[in-house]
């Protein structure tokens, strides 16, 4: 089993649409500023609120929802494995039959006006001016 990566845990950045920072949210112009002590703490306040209520949130969530997951994509797996798979690879032979025999009808009634097409155009001559 391979180890968790504890430094980068979103290789594939499947939540870059999440990623929020104090300066994604709150802004001021040029001109209509806050005291200095005000922007910091505001800032200390967001990122600490933040953190604490994501991680508590962790605590109690994160692993029976792991589990929930995990049990999804399990019943997903052995849902492809056991049924979806072996049901379209049957599907796939079934259709090969009626492939062939829809051919060889097609074949019946179009070779024969094809090929008579042929060689009535084929007889017509184009002459040079």
């Amino acid at each position: 089993m391979d180890e968790v990566d504890m430094v980068q845990r979103d290789p594939n950045d499947l939540n870059a649409h999440v990623k929020t920072q104090f300066e994604d949210i709150f802004g001021e112009p040029e001109g209509t500023q806050s005291i200095d002590c005000v922007w910091r703490n505001a800032f200390k306040c967001f990122t600490g609120g933040k953190n604490c209520c994501y991680k508590f949130i962790t605590i109690i969530c994160a692993l029976p929802i792991a589990l929930c997951w995990g049990c999804e994509f399990a019943m997903i797996t052995f849902d492809h494995v056991w049924n979806l798979t072996p049901a379209y690879r049957s599907f796939e032979i079934y259709l090969t039959c009626s492939k062939r025999y829809f051919g060889a009808c097609v074949h019946c009634i179009c070779d024969p006006c094809c090929e008579a097409a042929g060689l009535l155009f084929s007889n017509i001559k184009i002459a040079k001016s």
